[in-house]
């Protein structure tokens, strides 16, 4: 964080000051929540869990260095005592940004959020320093403290917004108001709680109507969604996407034999071409999206191709490609799924398993509402269309739903598996995969597929594989 004194501090949050016998001292490090964090020169905020209260960690972020605790109550050490923790971080970070000389560049979408947040911020790093939001930390509490978390030479500010319900996002562009705003799409995540497409868009929509006149809304040209939202900015717009209306666009699509796309990139400043690390085609909308960006801060084509094509994953579990030393090769993707993701999913698995026997181990996908059993079914129906070799559905009834898809779309359906938990899918896989083969692990978070892919890994490690 830039340096602000516990006195400045208190008077931005709004808090008191106890038990700091020198009020001028500063905070010089970062702003952490988790006490593992805490160190020499920090501020702990305290939030007060149903299951932890930080302030009962106070006495020990201070030992290792913590310059104060912000939080709602004295501990005594060092505090600055307010009646809203999450209120005052907010505040916090609203001062730390106006200060700051960084163009804040924010994005939000139903799915590719992470992905694309992480080539954004590979792609600015070239041109001058960059923080950008760690993960999928997007709300309320992450949000701030990826904010805090620039320094005086910060030039880019990438962050991700997430919304679980309108005014989500205007809450949180009003703490960090962006200069450039990005929509990716608009899809079924958290349908179930927004209650349709057009709330969720009204939603998304948040971020354009934030910008500034002299700001720029990069928006998805064949998403009919987000390109609607050009009507709602009274900022500059710039489309991208494979329309030829898209002002950054991709020509000559493909995959290369590892499943890795490749394209023509066009800008208005020129084109070049890219080659990605990163493993299926979804990801070419991220990078047109991440290039939008680039070009409108003023980076050209080729150093925009450049930046694209050496760019990795920087977010765990999200298309993790690791091969065996038996050669069978581990899909982990299990972050997180809704139905845009898991099609995805399912076309990367059939582009690098081409030619090879794939395994899908999907589970259930959250918080769909009413189209659950419909989308369930259809995610089951598109493995069999891929002609994914095996479908392994974890868990309940949206598992059963996943499996019954498979099989009412055809004959190989029959092969499909459903298998209570996440232990029941490494023991069958333990014994049914063969060198070769390649496992697609993906499912909502709370299904903690992740652990299938991490036993998997283990198993190839020690040998433990079928020969059959």
């Amino acid at each position: 964080m830039i340096a602000l004194s516990l006195a400045e501090i208190a008077e931005v949050v709004g808090g008191q000051t106890h038990d700091i016998p020198d009020p001028t001292v500063q905070v010089t490090g970062p702003v952490v929540r988790d006490s593992r964090e805490a160190g020499p020169g920090s501020l702990f905020v305290a939030f007060a869990g149903e299951r932890v209260d930080g302030h009962d960690f106070a006495a020990a972020v201070v030992e290792a260095g913590a310059v104060a605790v912000l939080g709602t109550r004295p501990v005594g050490v060092p505090a600055i005592v307010v009646d809203d923790v999450q209120a005052a971080l907010g505040a916090l970070a609203r001062h730390v940004v106006r200060r700051l000389g960084a163009t804040l560049v924010a994005l939000t979408g139903s799915a590719g959020k992470t992905s694309t947040k992480d080539l954004i911020a590979q792609v600015l790093q070239r041109k001058a320093p960059t923080v950008f939001t760690p993960g999928s930390l997007n709300n309320e509490i992450g949000l701030p403290l990826t904010a805090l978390s620039a320094t005086e030479d910060t030039r880019f500010l990438v962050l991700e917004m997430g919304a679980r319900g309108i005014g989500h996002i205007s809450y949180l562009t009003g703490l960090t108001p962006p200069k450039v705003g990005l929509v990716l799409n608009v899809g079924s995540a958290h349908i179930g709680e927004f209650g349709g497409r057009e709330q969720i868009a009204q939603a998304k929509g948040e971020l354009v109507e934030s910008l500034p006149k002299d700001g720029t809304a990069v928006l998805n040209v064949d998403d009919p969604y987000v390109r609607a939202m050009a009507s709602r900015t009274k900022a500059k717009v710039i489309f991208f996407g494979e329309s030829d209306e898209a002002d950054v666009r991709a020509e000559n699509v493909r995959l290369t034999d590892t499943g890795q796309p490749a394209f023509r990139l066009h800008t208005p400043s020129g084109a070049s071409d890219v080659t990605m690390r990163l493993y299926g085609e979804h990801h070419v909308s991220n990078a047109l999206a991440a290039a939008a960006v680039a070009h409108e801060l003023g980076m050209s084509a080729d150093e925009i191709a450049v930046a694209l094509s050496e760019a990795g994953s920087l977010s765990r579990w999200r298309m993790e490609v690791t091969e065996r030393p038996d050669g069978v090769t581990v899909v982990n993707d299990a972050y997180n799924a809704n139905p845009e993701s898991m099609r995805a999913a399912l076309r990367a698995l059939a582009a690098i398993g081409k030619g090879r026997r794939t395994w899908a181990v999907l589970g259930k996908m959250a918080e769909l509402g009413d189209d659950a059993l419909a989308e369930h079914d259809a995610v089951g129906r598109l493995a069999v269309r891929l002609n994914v070799s095996k479908l392994v559905a974890v868990g309940g009834r949206e598992a059963a739903w996943l499996q019954l898809g498979a099989y009412n779309e055809g004959s190989w359906g029959e092969e499909s598996v459903h298998v209570s938990d996440a232990q029941a899918a490494v023991d069958l896989l333990r014994s049914e995969l063969r060198p070769g083969d390649v496992v697609l692990v993906k499912a909502s978070r709370s299904v903690g597929l992740e652990s299938v892919a991490q036993a998997l890994l283990e198993s190839g490690a020690e040998g433990e594989v079928s020969a059959r």
